[in-house]
């Protein structure tokens, strides 16, 4: 928005030191507002008692939130971006202190912003079941996919399975290792594809550790094919795009997303998905993925089987991806949010 649109003036609110590849643009302007907003209550004392101030000193037209939080003692009009309801579907999948605090606010935010943007169909629908927000005010604004996350040569795929996996192909998961992202159900899944299968691939986990993360733990312990199974941590960007440009499919079992981003991420690679039909997952696939019930772990075994013994399938996965992801745009999506936020702000 910053770049495409210079006649306009931005001011980004930093909650500490920001790195400077953050301001994209001559007309933003970096503040940083005190105190660091690292737990609930801080949230609390940011966006109620720093943030008005800021916003009143600066003389701002228009406030808006890219993630789901916002200022309830503001009058300044406000566009709110909510990826998913989350903490009012399943809030068990939170710590005591985020679950009180986002159970209590989260419906309160929703109801004060004036518009709300959302990143799917299914995030829209959730958000008028569970707070019975207006429908009429909050718009979809797709994800987009960062240019970095693109399709590499094959001598270059062969350098990065050198590195991460001993040159061997392998099935790719990226997310956090939580228990909402179902990794104990794909290792499970990888264990049996293994014994049928006894194929030469390997299973590679990045991101970081979350909550409540001992059945993934138990589960690797007690794969009978743990050697197969690398556990990468959190990875650089760089180094995580070109880790799934060399994956021989990417896995993305998740029980609830309110967009699902690495699949996405893995059409633009020209790599193929497996992924589950539930929630927002099957509007970001489209046909271009093999749809598993992520209750039934049969359905994903046959998947993985499916494109180890045909490579016509993933062929024909990758081809229907490179027309499923032109649907989705950062270009697209900058103009969508910044005529919202205009709309928002002459209103």
């Amino acid at each position: 928005m910053a770049s495409m649109h210079p006649e306009h003036s931005f001011l980004f609110l930093f909650d500490r030191p920001f790195d400077e590849r953050f301001i994209y643009a001559p007309n933003v302007t970096p503040v940083v507002v005190r105190p660091p907003a690292r737990h609930p209550i801080l949230f609390y004392l940011w966006f109620e008692w720093a943030l008005p101030r800021v916003m009143k000193r600066w003389k701002a037209d228009v406030f808006f939130s890219p993630d789901s939080l916002l200022s309830l003692r503001t009058s300044i009009p406000t566009v709110l971006t909510v990826h998913d309801v989350i903490p009012l579907q399943m809030p068990d999948q939170l710590k005591w202190i985020h679950r009180v605090y986002y159970q209590h606010y989260l419906p309160a935010f929703i109801q004060r912003a004036d518009r709300i943007l959302t990143v799917s169909e299914y995030t829209k629908k959730s958000i008028v079941e569970t707070t019975g927000a207006e429908p009429g005010k909050i718009q979809v604004v797709y994800n987009g996919c960062r240019e970095i996350f693109r399709p590499i040569p094959k001598a270059e795929q062969e350098m990065v399975r050198e590195k991460y996996s001993k040159g061997d192909l392998y099935f790719f998961y990226t997310g956090a290792i939580h228990p909402r992202k179902n990794i104990p159900f794909l290792i499970s899944a990888f264990n049996r594809f293994k014994e049928r299968t006894n194929a030469p691939v390997k299973l590679l986990l990045a991101g970081r550790y979350a909550w409540k993360t001992g059945p993934v733990l138990d589960a690797l312990e007690q794969s009978p094919w743990r050697a197969d199974i690398i556990l990468l941590g959190y990875v650089e960007d760089s180094d995580l795009a070109s880790i799934m440009a060399s994956a021989f499919a990417v896995v993305y079992p998740s029980i609830s997303e309110g967009f699902g981003l690495p699949i996405l991420e893995a059409m633009c690679c020209d790599i193929p998905v497996i992924t589950s039909s539930t929630t927002a997952m099957p509007e970001v696939a489209g046909n271009a993925a093999l749809m598993i019930d992520p209750y039934k772990e049969e359905t994903l075994i046959e998947s993985m089987i499916e494109l180890w013994n045909y490579p016509g399938r993933r062929d024909e996965l990758i081809k229907r991806g490179r027309i499923q992801r032109q649907a989705f745009s950062w270009e697209r999506a900058a103009e969508q949010t910044l005529a919202a936020i205009l709309e928002t702000g002459k209103k």
